[in-house]
């Protein structure tokens, strides 16, 4: 399979404008995020700094190939809550890792601290304090 990329739209350059990428080449990024005490992982195709501060974008989100065989409750999840989401905008904050994978794995979802857990993690701002803390 491969991507077509053609000029006309104006925001390609000039470079890449008509010529054919394949699909396996494109990188696929694996992202870990924090949302409502829960882990998340979702692999995806583009993944960049938002305009809005503090943000990153997702676009492009994999799903591994179904199978009759066998079916992931927490795969499926996700694929109901992405779908017809176009891009998703995760904060900085609540963001654990992101990897360069060579290909895409199946999506999950887990609990974020164990069952019982009496104390939760709250997510941090990465921002490191001003040395000095501040006072001058």
């Amino acid at each position: 399979m491969t991507l077509a990329i053609c000029a006309g739209s104006g925001t390609i350059p000039p470079l890449f404008q008509c010529c054919h990428i394949p699909m396996s080449s494109q990188p696929v990024y694996k992202v870990i995020f924090q949302n409502g005490g829960q882990v998340f992982e979702v692999f995806a195709r583009q993944i960049y700094q938002s305009d809005m501060w503090g943000f990153i974008e997702i676009e492009e989100l994999v799903f591994g190939e179904r199978s009759a065989v066998l079916v992931d409750p927490s795969e499926e999840k996700l694929k109901n809550e992405f779908s017809g989401v176009k891009r998703s905008y995760i904060p900085l904050h609540s963001v654990i890792r992101i990897d360069e994978v060579d290909k895409e794995g199946a999506a999950k979802v887990s609990e974020a601290a164990p069952q019982g857990a009496k104390v939760a993690h709250l997510p941090f701002a990465s921002i490191p304090p001003a040395p000095g803390g501040g006072e001058e």
